[in-house]
């Protein structure tokens, strides 16, 4: 693999690639999704609760365990709803207009890594009090949008990535760079602390399912001004 160049986003010639990262990044979380949905204890006690009433009322196996087959196979397509519906609501808001989001100020930037030629990653910073739910960090820079692909994980880009959106928040005169990451995501989680975040709090998601599923975001903070220099 050749070396990792990190550029800014190109309008003319990124849009379809940064597009597909983000669309698969996210597709690639249904199973953790699904994981996550059938580990709560409302999940497990409708589905033990279905399996037992019809255990008793048929007085046979077959159609509980159907069902309860049916049952799973639903909640995957809810877990497959769930991300679709979050894929779109991005790729239509600043993943769609990313020029205008992120290009547009000298406090607001995107990223792309590329490697042989080809687009293998992004992310975005952005002033925290501009960003979507940024409430209570004013004043940082928000690291956004990291994604990178299957084939290039674990070889330093997203290392790199970080790095570029650390060095432009110091450039700028941000005193931190908070970020925000889903509980599902822990390969993310994982390149995050191996790059000096830390772990300052976790974010229930204001959704009534989300509530009941208990999905919620987890939130990092670097201090730039104290940050050494992560290796891989």
């Amino acid at each position: 693999m050749d070396a990792v160049r990190i550029r800014k986003y190109d309008p003319e010639e990124d849009e379809e690639a940064v597009r597909e990262i983000f669309t698969m990044g996210m597709s690639e979380q249904v199973p953790s999704a699904f994981m996550h949905i059938l580990k709560q204890p409302p999940t497990q006690m409708v589905l033990m609760c279905v399996f037992c009433a019809l255990l008793t009322s048929s007085k046979s196996f077959l159609l509980p365990i159907l069902t309860v087959t049916l049952l799973l196979a639903g909640i995957r397509q809810l877990a497959c709803h769930i991300t679709k519906k979050y894929i779109d609501s991005c790729l239509e808001s600043d993943l769609g207009r990313i020029a205008d989001a992120y290009l547009a100020s000298k406090d607001t930037c995107f990223w792309v890594a590329e490697s042989d030629g080809s687009v293998v990653g992004m992310v975005a910073c952005v002033p925290a009090q501009e960003a979507n739910g940024g409430g209570g960090m004013p004043g940082c820079a928000q690291l956004k949008r990291m994604s990178v692909r299957r084939s290039h994980r674990h070889m330093g880009v997203g290392t790199a990535l970080c790095r570029t959106v650390v060095a432009f928040a110091r450039e700028r005169g941000f005193p931190s760079v908070v970020l925000r990451t889903s509980v599902l995501m822990t390969d993310a989680q994982l390149l995050y602390r191996h790059a000096g975040f830390a772990e300052t709090r976790q974010i229930p998601v204001p959704n009534f399912l989300a509530k009941v599923l208990n999905f919620c975001l987890i939130e990092y903070r670097l201090d730039v001004t104290q940050q050494d220099d992560h290796r891989d």
